[in-house]
């Protein structure tokens, strides 16, 4: 979506094609200014004037969004917003009001010359990236804020973007949420950033045959603390991903995901253009900039300033930062992932994650990653530990494992590791043992968890 030739570091990339081109097919996003001929170019005009007119209060900016969604007047609640606002001291108010919204506003505004193309849809199925400038997705994130895109319908396949629901209820939670990415606005409203981001919608076509790997375990680092996010510097790190890309980051959720879209705001633009992930496929940002400090999770999650990132950028001057969302399945009943299709389904999911077809294994950096999918989609740690150190060898990457603050887990995952490097046990053999787990412990299993465990079980028979 820009040009990629001559970049320089201290200069605002240029819009690519220099010729306007709009569309309005299912094959490209539907953006707010575009016409299809009819009554789209008056909406668009509407909404410039709505966001022309000076903001007092959040009132001001609830009669604005309203103005071009008439048809949301009585659905669409903005406690929080309306909360957040009444909570600003004097001179914050002043800045919100008269500083900030107004230059937010501006850049929602500017798309029509920042965007010389319709933006390609990452639909299913296809293995296909795109390449946006950070002041692009800036403006793109603007409009998410004022609800400026066209409203998906209820049966679409593609998350939504705009940010009413952020503004909707009285969880002290959506007043944090508010807080940091109302730092990232004004952050990017007082200097123009310069950098690009990509993201990459890869599938796996042909997955591995993991009853017949001869692939050996790669290196494993495992820590009770750390985060992702700061240990993981330099290396792919995993987004524990709904397959609505960023969960309920635009909602209430407020997990792992949500975090990280919350202090790398760039990757909430991914929710424009990406279709659900299916079983095969996954999504790869790379180039995301973060832009706050947080303490806390869940409820108990605190904006707690700025951070400045340091990260180097690469040739095209994308942040050397790769964050792969993979999703994985959510269980109702523990016993349900130890099926041998629904351990194949996670292998894979993994793998597609990580692997980089083409790319020579002594390039590829360690995945940082941790308890995928084992909070409210009911994973079992230990077996998704495995699971993912199986990914790793197939994809012969390194892994680096944190595992939030749980020092059982920590010992038991290194143990089950030393075990299985010590054996030179190979991916293959494993899985045919995860296969016998299943046979002869949990299909006899008449509780909710089976005496003999998965490690005991492996360290056994292995």
């Amino acid at each position: 979506m820009i040009r990629t030739e001559r970049l320089d570091p201290e200069e605002v990339p240029v819009p690519f094609p220099e010729t306007r081109s709009d569309s309005w097919d299912d094959s490209h996003v539907k953006l707010p200014f575009y016409v299809d001929r009819t009554t789209l170019q008056s909406r668009w005009d509407l909404i410039a004037r709505s966001l022309s007119t000076p903001f007092t209060s959040s009132l001001d900016v609830k009669d604005a969004i309203l103005r071009y969604n008439p048809d949301r007047a009585k659905g669409w609640d903005f406690t929080a917003l309306h909360s957040y606002c009444t909570g600003l001291q004097g001179s914050e108010a002043k800045q919100m009001f008269g500083k900030l919204l107004p230059a937010m506003a501006q850049l929602a505004l500017r798309a029509p010359s920042l965007f010389t193309q319709p933006i390609p849809l990452l639909s299913v199925q296809r293995c296909v990236s795109v390449t946006l400038s950070q002041e692009q997705v800036s403006s793109l994130l603007a409009n998410a804020f004022f609800c400026t895109f066209p409203p998906r319908n209820s049966r679409s396949s593609y998350p939504d973007i705009n940010f009413n629901r952020l503004f909707e209820g009285s969880s002290p939670s959506k007043q944090q949420k508010l807080k940091t990415l109302l730092w990232y606005f004004q952050r990017i409203t007082q200097q123009r950033p310069t950098g690009l981001i990509t993201y990459t919608r890869q599938c796996l076509q042909r997955p591995p045959s993991w009853a017949s790997s001869e692939k050996q375990f790669s290196k494993l680092h495992i820590c009770s603390e750390g985060t992702i996010e700061e240990q993981g510097y330099g290396m792919l790190q995993v987004d524990f991903a709904n397959r609505f890309v960023g969960g309920g980051v635009t909602g209430s959720g407020l997990v792992q995901e949500e975090i990280r879209f919350l202090i790398n705001p760039e990757l909430i633009a991914a929710r424009l253009f990406t279709e659900a992930l299916e079983d095969n496929e996954c999504l790869i940002i790379t180039g995301t900039e973060r832009f706050s400090r947080y303490s806390g999770y869940s409820h108990t999650y605190r904006w707690d300033g700025n951070h400045d990132d340091q990260t180097p950028r690469d040739e095209w001057q994308r942040r050397v930062t790769e964050i792969v969302a993979i999703d994985a399945l959510r269980y109702r009943n523990f016993l349900q992932q130890f099926l041998p299709d629904n351990m194949t389904r996670e292998l894979n999911k993994a793998f597609c994650g990580f692997a980089r077809p083409g790319v020579e294994s002594e390039n590829l950096s360690a995945v940082a990653t941790g308890n995928w999918g084992c909070g409210a989609f009911g994973g079992d740690t230990r077996l998704k530990a495995v699971l993912q150190m199986m990914a790793a060898a197939e994809a012969e990457r390194d892994l680096m494992y944190f595992t939030f603050g749980d020092v059982d887990l920590r010992r038991d995952v290194s143990r089950i590791h030393t075990h299985f490097t010590h054996r030179h046990a190979s991916v293959g053999s494993v899985f045919n043992m995860l296969l016998q787990y299943y046979e002869r412990v949990i299909k006899e299993t008449s509780g909710a968890k089976p005496q003999e465990t998965l490690y005991s079980f492996l360290s056994e028979h292995l």
